[in-house]
């Protein structure tokens, strides 16, 4: 689950985004150590580091990989911040200006208006988290926010500009990746030789997969041969009752060499994944009936399912959508933008080796 919140004057209104299908959360600690350091000396036995980080993926996955995760990205935004600056800097010079004189004239140029037609839809579309107050007593603090979105949103454009147009810059550290094992007969999209894996752990049932399937689409008409997808089966059972049998009945179909026709069916039927309501999809995509029955009947993938559950559960995946990009973990619907960076720094670290 991911969430992002405005504070009005007098009165916090949170606008939450609910981008993943969740199990339980799971408390997020202190980012981890790396390495072989010691950790403590018992006697003359030295505790590592490494023996430590072992023993917490072994007490809680999900902690371990939310807390590298988290570590990761603090240390980029600082280090995106910091190049922003240096950017800045750079073209101020060459302008005989001071950053902050440059600045102010590069965003006045970008900024548009926020108009009262942009105010009013923004207020009818968060109206249930405006805690009763009426569209002229908020019109003023959302205008406010707005206004500020849209300046960060032209800086974030100047920044990305000045990137393409100044001097090179390359990210030397490494985001944290987990090894993600791909079997021969998982269902993929995409050549074995592209530069670019990514493996999704997806639940037929979850909204949020769905809303996602339109972005991957267009990863895959962008990127062409250069990206691979998988799919593995994550059901959430607790909250998804359908999700486990529309998984066994997906693998029923992947032997059959239409995984992708009927995967695509299902997350258009969301509603009617019940098990006559699955075999009627399986006629619906030119399936052999029969052999997907006795599949289906005999819960023949059942284990393969399970087994695809358990490794979520050993690389830290507690809800879904969760995909691993080149081993880079990125969770939620996020945006096509999101998806692009991460692809686009993988096929930069691809082309420099």
């Amino acid at each position: 689950m991911m969430f992002s919140s405005m504070r009005f004057v007098g009165v916090t209104v949170a606008f939450v985004l609910l981008l993943a299908c969740s199990a339980p959360a799971q408390q997020r600690a202190v980012p981890p150590a790396t390495g072989g350091d010691a950790a403590a000396r018992v006697g003359t036995r030295t505790v590592t580091m490494k023996e430590v980080e072992d023993r917490w993926r072994e007490r809680n996955p999900t902690e371990l990989v939310q807390a590298m995760q988290a570590i990761y990205e603090g240390r980029r935004q600082a280090l995106d911040a910091i190049i922003a600056d240096m950017l800045i800097e750079q073209a101020a010079k060459a302008a005989s200006q001071t950053p902050e004189r440059y600045s102010e004239d590069q965003l006045k140029a970008r900024v548009k208006p926020v108009t009262d037609a942009e105010i009013q839809a923004f207020f009818t579309q968060n109206q249930a988290q405006m805690q009763g107050r009426g569209a002229v007593e908020m019109a003023p603090v959302i205008r406010t926010y707005l206004e500020d979105q849209q300046r960060q949103s032209a800086r974030d454009a100047l920044i990305a500009d000045l990137r393409k147009s100044g001097p090179a810059v390359s990210v030397l550290f490494d985001a944290p990746r987990q090894t993600v094992p791909i079997a021969s007969d998982d269902a993929v999209r995409g050549a074995a030789n592209a530069p670019v894996t990514i493996v999704e752990f997806s639940d037929f049932q979850c909204p949020f997969c769905e809303r996602v399937e339109p972005t991957l689409k267009r990863i895959r008409e962008t990127y062409g041969d250069k990206v691979r997808l998988v799919w593995k089966d994550f059901p959430l059972t607790r909250i998804h009752p359908e999700a486990l049998k529309a998984a066994e009945a997906g693998n029923c179909a992947r032997e059959q060499g239409k995984f992708w026709e009927f995967h695509d069916r299902l997350f258009a039927n969301q509603q009617s994944l019940q098990p006559a309501a699955l075999k009627a999809h399986a006629v619906a995509v030119g399936l052999d009936p029969v052999a997907f029955n006795t599949c289906f009947d005999a819960a023949k993938h059942g284990q393969r399912v399970q087994d695809q559950m358990s490794l979520a559960t050993r690389l830290g995946v507690n809800s879904t959508p969760t995909s691993f990009i080149n081993g880079r973990l990125v969770t939620g619907a996020v945006p096509y933008e999101a998806y692009a960076a991460v692809i686009d720094e993988e096929l930069q670290r691809a082309a420099r080796r």
